[in-house]
């Protein structure tokens, strides 16, 4: 046994030199120190040490040998490399160098450095922001009546868009030289929440205008004379704006649109101009049928040659003002019972000039790169803030509702059945607010997060779909019925809608999350790639030869490290964090290196193959956005001052991204096409097995808890949502009914034994109450509490009720005769 210990030596000494990252020299000298120290240790015969040490020189000494290692090694692999690898179109080319890369490039590193992440400054509203939110904002929200825009008049009434214009809702984004607000990201996802909170039509009419679009698109893009004309009309709302991409024929490939327009002479405000003849059909634009000025997308051609060689200049922007002879905007569409502004625009040789392209000339072809440089921001804030304000409503709802709802004598929030789905709504809420702060932080710190854009707009919306299928579940038969007492119908009827737009979540989740983060938020990938492109054959191998070895040491540090966490559970390292959180930053670190090893492997067995995997690609693309969400909740947490009020709530939503992490990797090795590669990788990321679990009942008992009562935990899930007891608001007086409910119900108990034992008299409530306290059950002031909340719970217990006529559209015809009489 003695005789293998210089052997022992080296393996120890190579598995803790891959886990702490050391370098390929420092290794080397390290092993050979470690062999030459044990055979001595050990009194091992000169030759047990001597051969291993030959052995080991013949394989390390080449590779630290850099003119060798080069030509030897390295040159046959770039040859490989450059067969291998697929070649990036210019669309896909353009996507990848779009956005930048924050903190999910260290989730993917493998070893994240958990300084740089609570070293983000924490996310504060300015005061004027706050007075925006407690002022403007606030009067929109008095003003909405959800059931007048979505079933009366299936529009904002008049005023309320005289309101938005006034106060400069659609300006947000603008700087104030321009006119603007100039908010932050993070007000203007404030503002969404709280709007949405109270209605998904109002929200996206005032999302849409601060997202991607015209506004947007001429900061970064317009000239100096499009920026001085156009964004004070924008920011005071003398011109609504709307971005025509979508067509029949391209959805989600917006690079593959029909639409086109002709290089050409044509008349444009009594003179003859250069300009571009413009033919297309657009679907499901937002604000299209009240927008003035109207952003398109198209394919430019210059057949003549007016502007160049060029003939196919590529896909350019232009705008184009609503009385411009040949724009069509068509009747609208009607997008599941939540009414806001969307329709087609069409048109056919439509001529604007040159200086109507977004840029000017200069700028034709260039609309691809100004689309997805723009799209990372607005899908890091538009959707994610409208969900989380729709969680955050759903769970006050629920909460309240569940407390103050009785059945067999007892709160329905006190079964199991309902704390499960308590539960669910508010590990969901909390997670979804810490991903859509981390997002707008991100943009604020000048990112252009377009791998955490995806993972919010996917994960907050499937969410905001769960938290809105629950909350329905729990009021049962007050989520049905459609009338104005009704405050989750439409929600649960729009929750589709943002699922499908800005990108469906399907292909999001299949196609973009790991497709973009594979690439960008790899700490070589990029870089090989980059490397195997450069002409000089000199330059290319000694950058690629760098590169290649870099990635190498970090695919084999990544294999120790998920084994060692993963035959320790995951218990050792230094990190941050307090005694509750310190377990959760060491069990990241675990899949970080799983997923590191998991997708290196993927990319170098599968190649370009991997593209088509979308299944594979997807359930990477999960851990991504689990590590991202769950470091955004730990984020949440110091930046709240741990409070431990809330750990209930960051337990469930931690270890409900742990276990589908887990899941998640489980999928990928089940489902690996070569299956030897899937046993290796199975026994370095789970040496032991699956151990995680889904949050507990105990858990999530104390989650229910929470969100049934008033206390600091829940005032602080809830912050956001429009909870001010108006008279348009339902939820709001329900949650301040909260406190009198939880107050009059050791009272009630007193009442119902009293009821159930046949010592007090009478067949309804008023008899039973007024004999309760004439018998002493109960005092005058309690019997008045009970009374009164008994009243003002029927409110949120009853449903609404109609005459037949008044569900009959106002363009329908009369019944038939039989139909009638049927009747």
């Amino acid at each position: 046994m003695l005789q293998l210990t210089p052997l022992l030596a080296l393996l120890l000494v190579s598995l803790g030199a891959a886990y702490v990252r050391v370098g390929l020299r420092a290794w080397t000298i390290a092993a050979v120190v470690a062999m030459v120290g044990a055979g001595l240790l050990a009194g091992s015969h000169w030759l047990a040490t001597a051969i291993p040490l030959l052995v080991f020189a013949l394989v390390a000494l080449p590779l630290n040998l850099d003119d060798f290692r080069r030509k030897r090694i390295s040159a046959p692999l770039l040859a490989i490399y450059r067969k291998i690898t697929p070649q990036l179109s210019p669309t896909e080319q353009i996507a990848l160098e779009a956005g930048t890369v924050g903190f999910e490039g260290e989730l993917f590193s493998g070893k994240p450095d958990w300084k740089k992440l609570l070293a983000q400054p924490r996310p504060e509203l300015s005061v004027e922001e706050r007075a925006f939110l407690d002022g403007p904002v606030e009067g929109l929200c008095k003003r909405i009546d959800e059931w007048q825009i979505t079933h009366e008049l299936a529009d904002l009434p008049p005023e309320m868009w005289e309101y938005l214009k006034a106060n400069k809702f659609f300006g947000m984004i603008i700087p104030k030289q321009y006119g603007g607000l100039g908010f932050s990201a993070l007000a203007h996802s404030a503002v969404l929440q709280k709007i949405a909170s109270m209605s998904a039509t109002v929200s996206s009419t005032v999302a849409v205008p601060n997202s991607l679009g015209p506004a947007e698109l001429l900061l970064h893009y317009g000239t100096d004379e499009q920026k001085n004309h156009y964004l004070p009309r924008l920011a005071d709302g003398r011109e609504i704006p709307c971005f025509a991409l979508t067509g029949p024929y391209a959805g989600s490939d917006a690079t593959a649109i029909p639409d086109y327009g002709i290089v050409c002479k044509g008349e444009w405000q009594g003179g003859n101009v250069l300009g571009v003849r413009l033919t297309f059909d657009k679907r499901y634009i937002t604000l299209a049928p009240v927008a003035t000025i109207v952003g398109l997308a198209f394919r430019m051609h210059d057949p003549d040659h007016l502007l160049g060689d060029v003939e196919d200049l590529g896909i350019t922007l232009a705008l184009i003002p609503r009385d411009t002879r040949g724009l069509e905007i068509g009747r609208r569409h009607f997008p599941l019972n939540v009414p806001f502004q969307n329709g087609p625009v069409r048109g056919k040789d439509v001529f604007v000039p040159l200086s109507q392209l977004i840029g000017g000339p200069d700028m034709a072809g260039q609309g691809w790169r100004m689309l997805v440089e723009c799209l990372s921001v607005g899908r890091a804030i538009s959707l994610p803030s409208t969900a989380t304000g729709g969680s955050r409503m759903g769970a006050a709802a629920t909460g309240a509702y569940a407390r103050l709802r009785k059945q067999f004598g007892l709160a329905i929030g006190r079964f199991e059945g309902v704390e499960d789905a308590l539960a669910r709504i508010g590990g969901y809420t909390y997670a979804t607010a810490a991903l859509s702060r981390a997002t707008a932080a991100a943009v604020d710190r000048g990112e252009r997060p377009a791998v955490p854009s995806a993972i919010a707009k996917y994960h907050a919306t499937e969410w905001a779909r769960e938290v809105s299928r629950d909350a329905m579940d729990v009021h049962g038969g007050k989520g049905v019925i459609l009338g104005p007492g009704n405050y989750l119908g439409r929600a649960w009827q729009g929750v589709p809608i943002m699922i499908t737009v800005e990108g469906a979540n399907i292909m999001t989740r299949s196609l973009m999350i790991f497709g973009q983060g594979a690439i960008r938020c790899h700490p070589h990938v990029l870089e090989e790639m980059q490397a195997a492109a450069i002409e000089d054959y000199g330059t290319r191998l000694r950058a690629f030869d760098r590169v290649l070895f870099r990635h190498i040491g970090f695919g084999i540090s990544n294999a120790a490290r998920s084994f060692v966490l993963g035959l320790t559970a995951a218990k050792i390292g230094r990190v941050p964090g307090d005694a509750c959180t310190r377990r959760y930053y060491r069990k990241l670190n675990r899949y970080s290196a799983a997923l590191a090893l998991v997708a290196d492997t993927s990319m170098l067995v599968l190649g370009g193959k991997l593209k088509f995997k979308e299944k594979i690609s997807a359930r990477l693309g999960d851990v991504l956005s689990y590590l991202y969400i769950a470091s955004s909740l730990l984020k949440k947490y110091e930046d709240d001052g741990r409070p431990s009020t809330d750990r209930p709530l960051l337990a469930w939503a931690f270890h409900e991204c742990a276990w589908r992490m887990q899941g998640a990797l489980d999928g990928v090795l089940r489902n690996f096409p070569l299956r030897p590669v899937a046993w290796l990788l199975r026994a370095l990321v789970f040496p032991f097995g699956r151990r995680e679990v889904p949050p507990s009942d105990r858990l999530g008992r104390r989650v229910a808890a929470i969100l049934t009562a008033p206390n600091e935990a829940r005032s602080r899930l809830v912050d956001g949502a429009y909870l001010t007891p108006t008279a348009n608001n339902p939820v709001g007086r329900m949650n301040a009914l909260l406190p009198e409910v939880i107050a009059a119900e050791p009272v009630e108990r007193k009442f119902l034994k009293a009821v159930k034992s046949g010592e007090v008299a009478g067949f309804d409530f008023a008899a039973q109450i007024a004999d309760a306290e004439a018998k002493g059950f109960i005092d005058s002031a309690e019997r008045q509490l009970l009374e009164h909340v008994r009243a003002a719970s029927f409110e949120f217990i009853s449903v609404d009720d109609f005459d037949p006529a008044e569900l009959r559209s106002a363009t329908a015809k009369s019944p038939p005769n039989a139909l009638r009489s049927v009747a």
